[in-house]
């Protein structure tokens, strides 16, 4: 089993939940990502997570939008942890408008670039999680992982883990009784490389490319 303290202190993930559901209503992106955080706290990683939704995510592109905005402390989070779980819904094909917000607010690291070439989010590994009732799914998991990857997250080798329900169909993710054992078995996979890749990046930081 890969080890998430070889170098002392555990691994950390942090969860970002996309849904348009805030607070205590069901969500089956809430359910897909606390199986990928309960799959990562087996390997011994300290897990959390938040739904965007809850808070005031002001659109724009810098690191704080000012007054009244919420983004700046889940955005220290993201920082300090070693592990990003991204999770959405597909609505209409797409990612949700909340992990398109996370997307562009998180354009800031860009401008944190120091001056030998490395970014804030070197070193941190990206995975993601899909859930909805229409195709969309290997659509929006390139979308982000390209995304992140530009952002300067690094991705583990695996699919993502996603579920998709019938087409216009009433069931959802949140609804099933047992995990589908292929979703189980990839977010297993997913976990287990996620955590094995950021092991790998504490132990061995990239170097400076100037």
């Amino acid at each position: 089993m890969t080890d998430s303290k070889k170098n002392g202190a555990s691994l950390s993930a942090f969860g970002l939940n996309c849904t348009l559901k805030s607070g205590s209503e069901t969500s089956s992106t809430q359910k897909l990502l606390d199986q990928i955080l309960h799959a990562l706290a087996g390997y011994g990683v300290e897990t959390s997570s938040e739904r965007i939704a809850d808070y005031n995510v002001k659109p724009g592109v810098k690191a704080d939008e000012g007054e009244g905005d919420e983004w700046p402390p889940i955005r220290q989070k993201i920082l300090d942890a070693n592990i990003l779980v991204f999770t959405t819904p597909i609505w209409m094909g797409q990612s949700s408008s909340m992990a398109q917000r996370v997307l562009e607010r998180m354009d800031a690291f860009l401008d944190e670039i120091d001056d030998d070439g490395r970014y804030p989010t070197f070193g941190r590994v990206a995975i993601v999680g899909i859930v909805g009732n229409e195709d969309g799914a290997h659509h929006i998991t390139a979308e982000l992982y390209q995304g992140l990857a530009d952002l300067g997250f690094t991705i583990p080798g695996g699919s993502s883990a996603y579920w998709v329900g019938e087409a216009m169909g009433s069931t959802n993710y949140v609804d099933l009784k047992k995990t589908p054992p292929k979703l189980a078995s990839t977010i297993k996979t997913m976990a287990c490389n996620a955590v094995h890749l950021a092991a790998l990046l504490r132990s061995h930081p990239y170097p400076s490319p100037s």
